[in-house]
């Protein structure tokens, strides 16, 4: 089954590009286009999306307010910021509002695409970058003890910086998912993050550090 994308941005050269990016991809579809935040809530609430490809600059709504209204929905498609937009204010305003990455207009179409998919399975993407400037606004501490993580628990945070879920961690590792919980606990109190997105930014930090 293709994971159906909106792609939301008020400039239609560049809206139609990545409708072309999204067809020439065998696991994606397109599940819409629009051209305000206002025309993709309802696009959203319409039902069929499962990642909204969404600007920032759109008329009637942000791209930051509609991803906030996306993220607030009981089962909420996966929000993937792309924009031209690159100050740490904005960053963090938009993973505050929901998104699950972001990545500026002049990535490569690869790297679109390679984002669409993570976001999809459940995990973060940012830039180069980024990592480090989110989790300095959020507040998180580098941890003191980084070397308190076991082996099995660095296996758990690179499945779970990679977008895995508990229940995929647990069939990988041959684990209970009980087992994968307590991990992700462990790791979540050593690394002395707040959850699980914040955990992957400190994975992806240190695998640039």
């Amino acid at each position: 089954m293709s994971t159906r994308v909106l792609i939301v941005d008020d400039h239609p050269p560049y809206r139609d590009a990545l409708a072309r990016l999204v067809e020439s991809l065998p696991d994606l579809e397109v599940a819409g286009l629009a051209g305000d935040g206002e025309e993709a809530v309802a696009k959203v609430l319409a039902g069929g999306v499962d990642v909204v490809l969404m600007d920032i600059n759109l008329p009637l709504l942000s791209g930051l307010d509609a991803a906030a209204r996306i993220a607030a929905l009981p089962e909420p498609p996966a929000v993937l910021v792309v924009t031209m937009v690159d100050d740490d204010d904005t960053v963090v305003a938009a993973m505050r509002a929901g998104a699950r990455g972001y990545v500026l207009k002049g990535a490569s179409s690869e790297e679109v695409a390679a984002a669409m998919r993570t976001v999809m399975a459940g995990g973060a993407v940012f830039g180069a970058g980024v990592a480090a400037r989110l989790l300095a606004h959020s507040g998180a501490p580098e941890p003191r003890n980084r070397a308190e993580l076991t082996a099995r628990e660095r296996e758990v945070l690179g499945l779970l910086a990679e977008g895995s879920t508990n229940k995929q961690i647990a069939l990988a590792l041959g684990l209970s998912l009980k087992t994968v919980q307590n991990y992700v606990s462990n790791i979540l109190e050593k690394l002395q993050v707040a959850d699980r997105t914040q955990a992957a930014l400190r994975a992806q930090q240190n695998r640039r550090s």
